[in-house]
Protein backbone atom coordinates (compact mmCIF):
# COMPACT_ATOMS: atom_id res chain seq x y z
CA UNK A 1 0.00 0.00 0.00
CA UNK A 2 2.22 2.67 0.88
CA UNK A 3 4.52 1.98 -2.66
CA UNK A 4 1.46 2.69 -4.30
CA UNK A 5 0.46 5.27 -2.93
CA UNK A 6 4.63 6.64 -3.24
CA UNK A 7 3.93 6.17 -7.06
CA UNK A 8 0.60 7.84 -6.70
CA UNK A 9 2.22 11.00 -5.55
CA UNK A 10 5.12 11.02 -7.77
CA UNK A 11 2.26 10.91 -10.67
CA UNK A 12 0.64 13.55 -9.50
CA UNK A 13 3.90 15.64 -8.66
CA UNK A 14 4.91 14.90 -12.38
CA UNK A 15 1.57 15.95 -13.62
CA UNK A 16 1.61 18.80 -11.94
CA UNK A 17 4.52 20.06 -13.16
CA UNK A 18 3.62 18.94 -16.57
CA UNK A 19 0.26 21.57 -16.39
CA UNK A 20 2.81 24.16 -14.97
CA UNK A 21 4.93 23.99 -17.83
CA UNK A 22 2.32 24.05 -20.36
CA UNK A 23 0.53 27.08 -19.13
CA UNK A 24 3.68 28.81 -18.64
CA UNK A 25 4.30 28.26 -22.38
CA UNK A 26 0.92 28.89 -23.37
CA UNK A 27 1.55 32.36 -21.98
CA UNK A 28 4.02 33.68 -24.45
CA UNK A 29 1.28 33.22 -27.12
CA UNK A 30 -1.60 35.35 -25.10
CA UNK A 31 0.88 39.00 -26.14
CA UNK A 32 2.83 41.15 -23.73
CA UNK A 33 1.45 41.81 -20.78
CA UNK A 34 3.64 45.35 -20.52
CA UNK A 35 1.05 46.90 -22.95
CA UNK A 36 -1.70 45.82 -20.94
CA UNK A 37 -0.87 47.39 -17.74
CA UNK A 38 1.14 50.74 -18.61
CA UNK A 39 -0.16 54.04 -20.16
CA UNK A 40 -0.32 54.83 -23.71
CA UNK A 41 1.54 57.49 -22.81
CA UNK A 42 4.30 55.56 -21.62
CA UNK A 43 8.32 55.93 -22.56
CA UNK A 44 10.36 53.32 -24.23
CA UNK A 45 12.57 53.68 -21.74
CA UNK A 46 10.01 53.17 -19.03
CA UNK A 47 8.45 50.00 -20.78
CA UNK A 48 12.46 48.35 -20.66
CA UNK A 49 12.63 49.31 -17.42
CA UNK A 50 9.39 47.76 -16.18
CA UNK A 51 10.08 44.59 -18.74
CA UNK A 52 13.66 44.22 -17.03
CA UNK A 53 12.03 44.44 -13.35
CA UNK A 54 9.57 41.50 -14.35
CA UNK A 55 12.41 39.80 -15.60
CA UNK A 56 10.45 39.36 -19.50
CA UNK A 57 13.94 40.47 -20.81
CA UNK A 58 15.95 36.81 -19.72
CA UNK A 59 15.45 34.20 -22.17
CA UNK A 60 12.24 32.04 -21.60
CA UNK A 61 14.35 28.80 -21.04
CA UNK A 62 15.80 30.99 -17.79
CA UNK A 63 12.24 32.41 -16.95
CA UNK A 64 10.84 29.04 -17.02
CA UNK A 65 13.86 27.82 -14.36
CA UNK A 66 13.45 30.80 -12.17
CA UNK A 67 9.46 29.90 -12.23
CA UNK A 68 10.09 26.10 -11.36
CA UNK A 69 12.31 27.21 -8.70
CA UNK A 70 10.31 30.04 -7.07
CA UNK A 71 7.07 27.15 -7.20
CA UNK A 72 9.09 24.72 -5.53
CA UNK A 73 9.10 27.08 -2.54
CA UNK A 74 5.46 28.53 -3.15
CA UNK A 75 6.39 31.02 -4.45
CA UNK A 76 4.68 32.07 -7.50
CA UNK A 77 5.55 36.09 -7.59
CA UNK A 78 3.36 39.06 -7.26
CA UNK A 79 0.23 39.61 -9.34
CA UNK A 80 0.84 42.17 -12.32
CA UNK A 81 -2.58 43.58 -11.22
CA UNK A 82 -2.85 43.88 -7.39
CA UNK A 83 1.21 43.47 -6.60
CA UNK A 84 0.32 41.37 -4.06
CA UNK A 85 1.71 37.93 -3.79
CA UNK A 86 -0.37 35.49 -6.25
CA UNK A 87 -0.68 32.35 -4.02
CA UNK A 88 -2.00 34.53 -1.64
CA UNK A 89 -4.65 36.01 -3.39
CA UNK A 90 -5.82 32.55 -4.46
CA UNK A 91 -5.65 30.81 -0.92
CA UNK A 92 -7.72 33.87 0.22
CA UNK A 93 -10.19 33.20 -2.18
CA UNK A 94 -10.40 29.11 -2.02
CA UNK A 95 -12.40 28.92 1.77
CA UNK A 96 -15.08 30.54 -0.25
CA UNK A 97 -15.13 27.90 -3.32
CA UNK A 98 -14.29 25.03 -0.60
CA UNK A 99 -17.38 25.70 0.82
CA UNK A 100 -19.72 26.53 -2.08
CA UNK A 101 -18.67 23.09 -3.62
CA UNK A 102 -18.69 21.47 -0.46
CA UNK A 103 -22.88 21.75 0.08
CA UNK A 104 -23.41 21.94 -3.42
CA UNK A 105 -22.00 18.19 -3.72
CA UNK A 106 -24.01 17.48 -0.55
CA UNK A 107 -26.72 18.69 -1.80
CA UNK A 108 -26.34 16.65 -5.04
CA UNK A 109 -25.45 13.63 -3.38
CA UNK A 110 -28.70 13.93 -1.11
CA UNK A 111 -30.79 13.60 -3.48
CA UNK A 112 -28.89 11.62 -6.32
CA UNK A 113 -28.25 8.74 -4.35
CA UNK A 114 -32.09 8.23 -3.35
CA UNK A 115 -33.33 9.01 -6.40
CA UNK A 116 -30.29 6.40 -8.31
CA UNK A 117 -31.27 3.21 -5.54
CA UNK A 118 -34.69 4.01 -5.44
CA UNK A 119 -35.41 3.84 -9.26
CA UNK A 120 -33.44 0.98 -9.95
CA UNK A 121 -35.23 -0.80 -7.14
CA UNK A 122 -38.59 0.37 -8.65
CA UNK A 123 -37.59 -0.18 -12.48
CA UNK A 124 -40.40 0.66 -14.96
CA UNK A 125 -42.69 2.33 -12.03
CA UNK A 126 -44.30 5.37 -12.16
CA UNK A 127 -40.89 6.76 -9.84
CA UNK A 128 -38.67 5.34 -12.25
CA UNK A 129 -40.09 7.27 -15.20
CA UNK A 130 -40.09 10.44 -12.93
CA UNK A 131 -36.59 10.26 -11.89
CA UNK A 132 -35.32 9.70 -15.83
CA UNK A 133 -37.12 12.42 -16.57
CA UNK A 134 -35.41 14.86 -13.82
CA UNK A 135 -32.10 13.96 -14.67
CA UNK A 136 -32.37 14.51 -18.40
CA UNK A 137 -33.62 17.91 -17.74
CA UNK A 138 -31.19 18.00 -15.23
CA UNK A 139 -28.15 17.38 -17.55
CA UNK A 140 -29.94 19.72 -20.38
CA UNK A 141 -30.56 23.05 -18.91
CA UNK A 142 -27.40 25.20 -18.80
CA UNK A 143 -26.30 26.31 -15.10
CA UNK A 144 -26.60 29.89 -16.44
CA UNK A 145 -29.78 30.17 -17.53
CA UNK A 146 -30.38 27.80 -13.89
CA UNK A 147 -28.96 30.33 -11.91
CA UNK A 148 -30.52 33.22 -13.46
CA UNK A 149 -34.15 32.31 -13.61
CA UNK A 150 -33.56 31.10 -9.41
CA UNK A 151 -31.99 34.98 -8.82
CA UNK A 152 -35.40 35.94 -11.23
CA UNK A 153 -38.00 34.07 -8.84
CA UNK A 154 -36.28 33.76 -5.43
CA UNK A 155 -34.61 36.80 -5.75
CA UNK A 156 -35.85 39.39 -7.50
CA UNK A 157 -39.63 38.54 -7.70
CA UNK A 158 -40.22 36.52 -4.45
CA UNK A 159 -37.37 38.65 -2.52
CA UNK A 160 -36.89 35.34 -0.45
CA UNK A 161 -33.21 35.57 -1.25
CA UNK A 162 -29.92 37.74 -1.70
CA UNK A 163 -29.20 37.89 -5.24
CA UNK A 164 -25.31 37.57 -4.69
CA UNK A 165 -21.94 37.32 -2.55
CA UNK A 166 -21.22 35.52 0.07
CA UNK A 167 -22.67 36.05 4.31
CA UNK A 168 -25.36 33.92 5.90
CA UNK A 169 -26.60 30.42 5.01
CA UNK A 170 -28.92 32.25 2.51
CA UNK A 171 -26.60 33.36 0.12
CA UNK A 172 -25.76 29.33 -0.19
CA UNK A 173 -28.94 28.45 -1.40
CA UNK A 174 -28.87 29.23 -5.25
CA UNK A 175 -25.64 29.06 -6.19
CA UNK A 176 -25.41 25.45 -4.48
CA UNK A 177 -28.43 24.44 -6.27
CA UNK A 178 -26.86 25.77 -9.76
CA UNK A 179 -24.14 23.76 -9.33
CA UNK A 180 -25.90 20.55 -7.99
CA UNK A 181 -28.49 20.50 -10.14
CA UNK A 182 -25.94 19.21 -13.72
CA UNK A 183 -23.81 17.11 -10.80
CA UNK A 184 -26.89 14.91 -9.08
CA UNK A 185 -28.60 14.56 -12.53
CA UNK A 186 -25.13 12.86 -13.22
CA UNK A 187 -24.79 10.94 -9.87
CA UNK A 188 -28.44 9.61 -10.15
CA UNK A 189 -28.30 8.16 -13.55
CA UNK A 190 -24.73 6.41 -13.13
CA UNK A 191 -26.50 4.84 -9.52
CA UNK A 192 -29.45 4.13 -11.21
CA UNK A 193 -27.19 2.26 -14.03
CA UNK A 194 -24.47 0.40 -11.22
CA UNK A 195 -27.58 -0.82 -8.88
CA UNK A 196 -29.25 -2.15 -12.20
CA UNK A 197 -26.21 -4.35 -13.14
CA UNK A 198 -25.92 -4.98 -9.29
CA UNK A 199 -29.28 -6.23 -8.20
CA UNK A 200 -29.50 -8.71 -11.00
CA UNK A 201 -26.70 -10.65 -9.72
CA UNK A 202 -27.07 -14.00 -7.80
CA UNK A 203 -25.85 -13.13 -4.09
CA UNK A 204 -28.48 -10.38 -4.26
CA UNK A 205 -31.32 -13.17 -4.93
CA UNK A 206 -29.96 -15.22 -2.35
CA UNK A 207 -29.80 -12.62 0.27
CA UNK A 208 -33.06 -11.86 -0.49
CA UNK A 209 -33.94 -15.51 -0.75
CA UNK A 210 -32.79 -15.38 2.87
CA UNK A 211 -35.53 -13.21 3.86
CA UNK A 212 -33.30 -10.42 4.36
CA UNK A 213 -35.45 -6.83 4.88
CA UNK A 214 -35.68 -5.04 1.61
CA UNK A 215 -33.58 -1.29 2.55
CA UNK A 216 -30.71 -3.69 3.59
CA UNK A 217 -30.41 -5.66 0.90
CA UNK A 218 -30.29 -2.39 -1.41
CA UNK A 219 -28.02 -0.07 0.85
CA UNK A 220 -25.78 -2.56 2.41
CA UNK A 221 -25.27 -5.53 -0.03
CA UNK A 222 -26.04 -3.70 -3.43
CA UNK A 223 -25.57 -0.33 -2.87
CA UNK A 224 -21.98 -0.62 -1.77
CA UNK A 225 -21.11 -3.42 -4.26
CA UNK A 226 -22.48 -0.24 -7.05
CA UNK A 227 -20.61 2.52 -5.45
CA UNK A 228 -16.93 2.01 -6.65
CA UNK A 229 -17.87 4.00 -10.33
CA UNK A 230 -19.75 6.66 -7.63
CA UNK A 231 -16.68 6.93 -6.14
CA UNK A 232 -14.44 7.39 -9.03
CA UNK A 233 -17.54 10.24 -10.51
CA UNK A 234 -17.61 11.99 -7.23
CA UNK A 235 -13.57 12.58 -7.37
CA UNK A 236 -13.75 14.22 -10.87
CA UNK A 237 -16.92 16.32 -9.88
CA UNK A 238 -15.55 17.54 -6.73
CA UNK A 239 -12.24 18.12 -8.54
CA UNK A 240 -14.38 19.92 -11.13
CA UNK A 241 -16.23 22.24 -8.65
CA UNK A 242 -13.11 23.02 -7.15
CA UNK A 243 -11.06 23.87 -9.37
CA UNK A 244 -13.65 25.62 -12.11
CA UNK A 245 -17.19 26.73 -10.78
CA UNK A 246 -16.76 29.73 -12.80
CA UNK A 247 -20.51 30.90 -14.52
CA UNK A 248 -21.81 29.97 -11.32
CA UNK A 249 -19.42 32.56 -9.37
CA UNK A 250 -19.60 34.87 -11.80
CA UNK A 251 -23.88 34.83 -11.76
CA UNK A 252 -23.86 35.27 -8.10
CA UNK A 253 -20.70 37.34 -7.69
CA UNK A 254 -19.38 34.62 -5.44
CA UNK A 255 -16.11 35.90 -4.27
CA UNK A 256 -14.35 32.23 -4.84
CA UNK A 257 -11.62 31.19 -7.20
CA UNK A 258 -13.25 30.46 -10.49
CA UNK A 259 -14.00 34.45 -10.32
CA UNK A 260 -10.96 35.60 -9.73
CA UNK A 261 -9.19 32.82 -12.30
CA UNK A 262 -11.70 34.55 -14.84
CA UNK A 263 -10.50 38.27 -14.23
CA UNK A 264 -7.10 36.95 -14.10
CA UNK A 265 -7.24 35.62 -17.97
CA UNK A 266 -9.10 38.53 -18.67
CA UNK A 267 -6.18 41.22 -17.04
CA UNK A 268 -3.36 38.78 -18.59
CA UNK A 269 -2.07 38.64 -14.89
CA UNK A 270 -0.06 35.38 -15.42
CA UNK A 271 0.92 34.61 -11.83
CA UNK A 272 -2.28 34.49 -10.59
CA UNK A 273 -3.32 31.86 -13.07
CA UNK A 274 -0.70 29.63 -12.84
CA UNK A 275 -1.33 29.41 -8.99
CA UNK A 276 -4.85 28.17 -10.47
CA UNK A 277 -3.41 25.69 -12.49
CA UNK A 278 -1.25 24.77 -10.10
CA UNK A 279 -4.10 24.23 -7.25
CA UNK A 280 -6.67 22.45 -9.43
CA UNK A 281 -3.64 19.74 -10.25
CA UNK A 282 -2.71 19.34 -7.29
CA UNK A 283 -6.72 18.94 -5.98
CA UNK A 284 -7.60 16.00 -9.15
CA UNK A 285 -4.45 14.59 -7.99
CA UNK A 286 -5.10 13.80 -4.30
CA UNK A 287 -8.82 13.04 -5.21
CA UNK A 288 -8.11 10.78 -7.38
CA UNK A 289 -5.72 8.95 -5.04
CA UNK A 290 -8.22 9.25 -2.21
CA UNK A 291 -11.15 7.55 -4.84
CA UNK A 292 -8.36 4.58 -5.62
CA UNK A 293 -7.90 4.42 -1.58
CA UNK A 294 -11.56 4.31 -0.93
CA UNK A 295 -11.98 1.35 -3.44
CA UNK A 296 -9.88 -1.07 -1.11
CA UNK A 297 -12.17 0.17 1.95
CA UNK A 298 -15.20 -0.60 -0.44
CA UNK A 299 -14.08 -3.72 -2.05
CA UNK A 300 -11.95 -5.74 0.30
CA UNK A 301 -10.77 -8.53 -2.48
CA UNK A 302 -8.75 -5.22 -4.17
CA UNK A 303 -5.23 -5.21 -2.98
CA UNK A 304 -2.62 -2.22 -3.96
CA UNK A 305 1.15 -3.52 -4.22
Amino acid sequence: MLQFVARRLIQAAVVVALALSAVFALQFLAGDPVKLFLPTDTTPKQIEEFRERLGLNDPWLVQYARFMRGALRGDFGRSLRQNEPALGLVLERFPATLSLSGVAMLVALAVAIPVGVLSAARRNSWFDHLGIGATVVGQAVPGFWLGLMLIYVFAVWLRWLPTSGRGTWLHYVMPSITLAAFVAARFARLTRSMMLDVLGQDYIRTARAKGLAPRRVLYRHAFKNASLPIVTLLALQLGQLLGGAVITETIFAWPGVGRLLVQALLNRDFPVVLVGVFLTAVLYSLLNLTADLAYAWLNPRIRYE
